[in-house]
């Protein structure tokens, strides 16, 4: 598979205190099978399938004080040169890039207001086989209260194209990747503010979503398994979403898409 191109999302992970029972829950809910654990040296990390295509990791937490946490990363030819740029762009390393075998390397980061993402220059190993549809990813988006300095930051560092939604309840911004138009036809995240909705002790954070076909029987299925909603389902522009938390606290998103409107005149041809 070819490399993704610089900016956009192509790998997700969750770091769990329980694999297995993480393997159970994420199992369950979206079908998903799993590779071979990688050993205690890598931590037990575990590919996630969707019809046999690599979707999300699956990680031990080495120390109880790490987050349980999906995390995002995102694509580049050079992490290391662009872990430089994330630094001069008022950013800071977490983890310095490292090689993972022949797989590839990979880095953390985080923006000015603290919200951590990743980085992955492909070797063997490009991201998703599969996304954008049920039991896959399909949408990242940062949440901070500081836009000021994180607009500009992932705009820099990125070359994000950016649009505003015109909407006057939210304040969100699109990311479309360099080179391409903005809008939500080219969009792979965005950025959202942290509101006096959500508690004061939430940090900057990115939250990932995974296409289902059902939402409101995701959100029942999480509830099953052992875990919370958090926002239930609703509709937004592009289809019904949840937010939820698995059952060891790591918190993620699902839409289901809107059915395309028919186009005039299509009802009558299909009869």
């Amino acid at each position: 598979m070819a490399a993704f191109a610089e900016g956009t999302p192509c790998w997700v992970d969750v770091s769990l205190p329980d694999l297995e029972a993480g393997k159970r829950f994420y199992g369950e809910l979206f079908g998903w099978t799993f590779g071979q654990d990688s050993g205690a040296a890598r931590a037990h990390y575990t590919e996630a399938l969707s019809d046999g295509k690599r979707v999300a990791g699956l990680v031990a937490k080495r120390d109880g004080r790490m987050p349980t946490v999906w995390g995002v990363y995102f694509a580049t030819p050079d992490a290391a040169a662009l872990s430089a740029k994330i630094v001069a762009a008022g950013g800071r390393l977490v983890r310095e890039p490292m090689a993972i075998g022949r797989f590839g390397v990979m880095a953390l980061a985080a923006d000015p207001a603290g919200a951590v993402f990743g980085l992955w220059q492909a070797g063997d190993d490009a991201g998703f086989e599969k996304q954008g549809l049920p039991g896959s990813f399909c949408w990242t988006e940062v949440y901070t209260r500081d836009k000021e300095s994180v607009d500009p930051f992932y705009e820099e560092v990125f070359g994000f194209r950016s649009t505003d939604l015109p909407d006057d309840t939210v304040d969100f911004r699109m990311w479309s990747p360099a080179g391409t138009e903005p809008g939500s036809g080219t969009a792979i995240g965005g950025r959202s503010v942290i509101t006096d909705a959500f508690p004061v002790e939430l940090p900057g954070h990115f939250l990932s979503y995974f296409a289902v076909a059902d939402a409101d029987e995701t959100a029942a299925t999480v509830v099953r398994l052992g875990g919370r909603v958090t926002a239930p389902p609703f509709d937004i522009a592009y289809g019904r979403m949840a937010v939820l938390l698995d059952n060891q606290g790591a918190s993620f998103a699902v839409l289901a898409e809107a059915e395309p409107e028919s186009k005039p005149g299509q009802e009558e041809d299909e009869r």
